[in-house]
């Protein structure tokens, strides 16, 4: 059973989706995405708060395999993308958080200060990653070495613990 390979980037930031700034980290995430054989929508630029939910949740809707989010994680006041995900995830993916978390914190001690999650909605995986660019760019090194093992367990081709061909080390 072949795993469909739908991703949907969607960028949390009230600057950008008002056009007063702009945003660098959706269309590297696109890239990286693409680079990987991924059929992606997006960047999706939304503001911060209820925006998240109605995107995620139309992801959701959408069948996609994937959403990786940018931006919100924060300790900002609207910084709200880790409760936007909580309120549509069925389950959480603690490990891919703290991963994110450990790895940024190789280059700065700031990357503790993410509160991003990931978790799994239907058969969605989604990951909160920072909005700046170091943060995307050590987020997608986590992403790089579970994220094809991960979508086909949860598509149910295969189990947990079962090696797979998408794995690096099959």
């Amino acid at each position: 059973m072949a795993t469909v390979r739908r991703a949907v980037v969607i960028v949390a930031s009230t600057t950008a989706a008002a056009g007063t700034a702009q945003d660098a980290t959706g269309p590297v995430i696109v890239r990286w995405l693409a680079e990987r054989g991924w059929t992606t929508t997006g960047p999706v630029v939304v503001a911060d708060g209820a925006p998240v939910v109605a995107a995620l949740n139309a992801a959701i809707r959408d069948d996609a395999t994937l959403v990786i989010t940018t931006g919100g994680t924060g300790l900002a006041p609207d910084d709200a993308t880790p409760e936007a995900t909580r309120a549509v995830i069925d389950r959480e993916v603690p490990g891919i958080a703290e991963e994110l978390r450990r790895k940024g914190s190789e280059h700065t001690p700031l990357a503790l200060l993410s509160r991003g999650i990931a978790g799994v909605a239907a058969r969605t995986l989604i990951v909160n990653l920072p909005g700046s660019s170091g943060g995307v760019r050590d987020g997608l090194v986590v992403l790089d070495g579970v994220l094809d093992h991960a979508v086909t367990v949860i598509a149910g081709a295969a189990r947990h613990g079962e090696r797979t061909s998408t794995d690096s080390n099959a």
